[in-house]
This record gives C-alpha cells, structure tokens and sequence, in this order.
C-alpha cells in the first residue's frame, strides 16, 4: 500500500464491489450459484442476456443467495474502510452488481449508509456509475475506490481516487496521479499448480498398470501410448476440477483449508479458471487422436462421470463413493483401451475394493471434521455425523476384500504364465494389508491428509512399502 492520501472526511467515499472490495467477480459467482442450484438454466441466460446485461445479472441474482460473509474480502482495504467509518466518515457502496447482491454485502458489513447498484434496466457500471454518483453527491463531491479500466470514468468526476488492485489501465492511472493504492497477493507458479492440482496426477499412473502387470511397458509403442493417455486424463482431470472448484465457491469458503484454494480465495478469476478449463479439454480431445478410437470414448465417459459428480452425484449417500472408485477404474480401462491389451478380471476387482476403501477414508475424514448435529447433512454431502462408523467398517472391511482379492490372484492359473516364480509375489498380500489399514489408523486418529490417494504417495513409509511391492514383482518375473 502506497503512503496515505490526505482525504476529506466531509464528503462520502464510494466504494466498488467486484475486484475492489472483494476479490472476485459477483455475476460469475451468481452465475455458477445459479447452474449449481439447476444446470437447466444455462437455456435462460442468452434470452436473459438478449435484454441486456442488467436484466441478466437481475434474474440471475433474484434466484440465488450469496453468502456475503464467506465472500474473498481484501482484507487490508476492508480493515482501511472500517477505520475511515469508526471516524465518522460515510461510506456508500457504488457497484455494478445487481442490487440484491450489493445489499447482501452491505448488510453483513455494515459500514455502507447507501448502496447504488444494477437495476432491472440500468447496469450501472463505468459512465452511468459516474452519472449516477454525480447526480447523487456532485461532480468532485465524493472519493472513489475501484480496480479497473471500467472504473476510470468515475476516478475522473472523483475528488480522489483510491486505487485497489489494479489491472494494467488502472494502473496507469495510479502512476500519473498518486493515487493511493492498495496491492494484492500476486498469484504464483504454486497457485497454478494447485489450480490445476497437479498433486492429483499422481492418480492417473493407474494408466501404465496393465502395461506394467503385462509385462509390455519395456516396448516403446505401449510406454508412448501410455504417456499419452496418462496426460490426457490428466489435463482431463484438472479441467473437470477447475469447474469442480467455481461450482464449490460457498462451501468450500466455509471450510477450514479448501478456503485457501485459488478461486475460493479469489487469488484466480473465475473467467481465467474457465479459459485455462477449456484449453485442457481442447488438449486432451487433440491427445486422444494418437490413440484408438475407443479411448476417445473412455475419455468422455470419464468426463461426462466427473461432470455429473461434480453437479450431484457427489452430494448422493454411497453414490459418491461408488462413483469415485469406478472413476479410479476407469484409469485402468483407459490404460488398457490405450495400449489395446487385455484387462484382468483380477486387476479390476482389486482396484473397485481397494478404491472403494479409499474413498471412504476421503469421506470418513470429511465427517470427522464436519461440526453438525447428528441429524443434520453435512455441508455438500449426503451424510449425517453419526454416520461415521457405518463408513469406517465399510471401508475396512472393502480394504480386507481387496486384499483377499490379491490373495486368490497369485494362487490363480493366471499368474503361473505371467511369473516364473508366483511364490515370491506372496509378500505382495502383507504389503498392501500394511498400507490399507495404516490409512484407517491414521484416519481414526485425525492424522489422514483429507485425500488418502495423495497421502499414500507422499509418505515415505507408503513408498518404502510400495518399492519393496515391485522390486518382488520384477524379481518373480525375472528370476
């Protein structure tokens, strides 16, 4: 923030919403509340948008409810207008948001004695917000605080100008005036990744499985065709969680970590996520015709699944984690479609237990840090609190199936033309007996990362055990 600027405490300060005192853009963010709430109304927004963007943002917002006090508030600028109110200056909210919305703001802050907001029939943004703040308090009869082009009208009829945030125009307005500023937390090469959650990849190796239990992965053409379609899952993946990310805005700002996420946040746009969201699909379709024909639609099978559990499934009892171990299933079958090799039979039962497992640890946790009555739903899901233990004996016990799965796989006739040496894989059952139930102990105890996948491939005992699993399979194979 730049030195402060001597202001007159005897003429109100106007304050714009988007992108100024809130980090975020309020019609994106009604917007997605709204497809949230029925994706059916994606058919109304161009008729709504034919009338004009006012009559838009008006019957977008008349049908949500935002919850302004979760909203991604700057909170050095916010803390600067509650200390001008406490001295007795008068502080009007001036924004191109539709009213319904701006009133929401203005009554969980209560620092605003006036809003001036988008009507039915008048947005009121750049020139008419000038207008309208002239006509209300005279031309250099008010401060103004805004962060972009659209706001350079009204920093022209201001007193003073306060300058938040800036984009590139506003910028160049602050230099050649000296208007006080205040800066925000730039966005990182870390924000970006965990944007795209690039951590999360580490789920689509499932591709190379039937490769690797094939024993083909050494073969150039099924290494390349697995690579290609690991990253087009994975760019998949990512944009499928962008989406995810805009659509859980209110909930995930209530909740004690995904709060930092870059939209949450609102270090990321909501229209840069959306960009960046379309590019990964257009990649991933461009990956898929190096592949066979058949992969394209396994790719959209798993976009169409993690669309829909995005928008319901996800909120659905047991549906979520049925939906969350096939979604893992279906890597297999990518992997598989990908190279044109067979699938076991005994791989993909082995994956639908041990999956099904850890996405009942990803929801015991998730419990286990909901504060709600034991009959209430927890936020976004279609739990109640005291549904924890049925969730915890469930996923033991899908734990314990997946391992009896292994077990009757290496004594199966399969496995003797695969390995020379079937006896030593026998390790293999303690191994992954070991890691599926320190899961669940560290998951009872409340010292389990709130994705188990994530965990599994980050903790350094995990990997100890996973590199001794395939240093026995190389061994009984080659030996």
């Amino acid at each position: 923030m730049n030195a402060p600027v001597q202001h007159r405490m005897d003429i109100p300060l106007a304050v714009d919403l988007d992108g100024t005192l809130v980090s975020t853009d309020m019609l994106w963010e009604t917007v997605f509340l709204l497809l949230k709430k029925n994706p059916l109304y994606l058919f109304l927004l161009p008729v709504w948008l034919s009338s004009g963007k006012a009559r838009l943002k008006w019957e977008v917002a008349r049908r949500v409810t935002v919850d302004a006090a979760h909203l991604p508030y700057r909170q050095d600028f916010l803390a600067f207008l509650r200390r001008e109110h406490a001295a007795g200056r008068r502080l009007v909210l001036a924004t191109a948001a539709a009213e319904p919305v701006a009133r929401a703001v203005a009554e969980e802050l209560k620092i605003f004695s006036a809003v001036h907001a988008t009507s039915p029939s008048n947005n009121l943004s750049s020139r008419r917000k000038a207008a309208a703040l002239c006509a209300a308090y005279g031309e250099k009869g008010f401060d103004f605080a805004g962060n972009d082009r659209a706001d350079i009208p009204v920093f022209d009829v201001a007193c003073n100008a306060i300058i938040v945030a800036p984009d590139l125009a506003a910028d160049r307005y602050q230099k050649r005036h000296g208007s006080q500023r205040f800066d925000s937390r730039a966005a990182t090469l870390k924000t970006y990744a965990r944007m795209l959650r690039v951590h999360q990849w580490l789920k689509n190796l499932l591709v190379f499985a039937p490769a690797v239990l094939a024993h083909t992965i050494a073969s150039a053409e099924t290494l390349v065709a697995s690579s290609i379609a690991f990253l087009a899952f994975s760019f998949s993946a990512s944009a499928v969680y962008i989406l995810n990310d805009i659509l859980d805005l209110p909930l995930d700002r209530r909740h004690a970590t995904k709060r930092n996420r870059p939209f949450a946040s609102g270090t990321v746009s909501i229209p840069y996520g959306l960009t960046v969201s379309a590019c990964l699909l257009f990649t991933a379709a461009a990956l898929c015709l190096l592949l066979p024909l058949a992969f394209a639609g396994v790719i959209a099978l798993y976009l169409v699944a993690t669309t829909a559990y995005s928008l319901t499934l996800k909120r659905m009892l047991l549906i979520d984690v049925l939906c969350l171990a096939g979604l893992y299933s279906m890597r297999l079958l990518g992997g598989k479609v990908a190279t044109e090799l067979p699938l076991s039979f005994w791989l993909v039962a082995f994956a639908l237990f041990f999956f099904l497992s850890l996405a009942l640890v990803k929801r015991y946790v998730e419990l286990q840090g909901a504060i709600t009555d034991e009959q209430a739903r927890v936020a976004g899901r279609g739990y109640v609190s005291e549904d924890i233990d049925v969730i915890g004996q469930s996923g033991v016990a899908s734990a314990f199936v997946a391992v009896l799965v292994l077990s009757l796989y290496i004594q199966s006739k399969e496995i003797v033309a695969l390995y020379s040496q079937p006896w030593m894989i026998w390790p293999l059952v303690p191994i992954v007996l070991y890691i599926c139930m320190r899961v669940w102990i560290l998951a009872h105890r409340r010292e389990m990362h709130d994705d188990p996948v994530v965990f599994i491939a980050t903790d350094w005992r995990s990997q100890l055990f996973i590199g001794a699993g395939a240093v026995l399979l190389l061994a009984a194979s080659v030996v």
